[in-house]
């Protein structure tokens, strides 16, 4: 998970040109946006490397995700009329946001998960 944001997180640097055709109006500062949720994504994937910073870093994903589905959702009202490709990557993409929110939600406690499996095969 943590190099999959890490990834994602450059890609904002890398193709800033994809992330800001998708803000939604009512957001100003689209640039600074963008940057900012990139910069997120990096610092926070790389919370979730240690074990003292993982609960907290799979919170803030938590957060981050909820925000980014007010955007997701602005994708699928915007592309609504055309009903083309954008549209159904959008409508396909409400639903990941929740898996993706599952699974930041199960991390926080990978190291506790590790705990239990080596203390019972003792």
């Amino acid at each position: 998970m943590s190099l999959v944001y890490i990834a994602a997180g450059i890609n904002h640097f890398l193709n800033p040109g994809f992330y800001l055709k998708i803000m939604p109006a009512y957001l100003p500062y689209h640039t600074m946006l963008v940057s900012l949720s990139g910069t997120c994504e990096i610092i926070l994937g790389a919370m979730l490397l240690f074990n003292a910073t993982r609960k907290v870093a799979a919170w803030l994903i938590v957060c981050m995700l909820v925000i980014f589905f007010t955007v997701h959702t602005d994708m699928v009202i915007k592309s609504y009329p055309e009903r083309g490709k954008l549209f159904w990557i959008s409508v396909l993409r409400l639903p990941l946001q929740f898996v993706l929110i599952r699974w930041a939600y199960k991390v926080r406690h990978v190291r506790d998960i590790f705990k239990k499996k080596q203390s019972r095969s003792r």
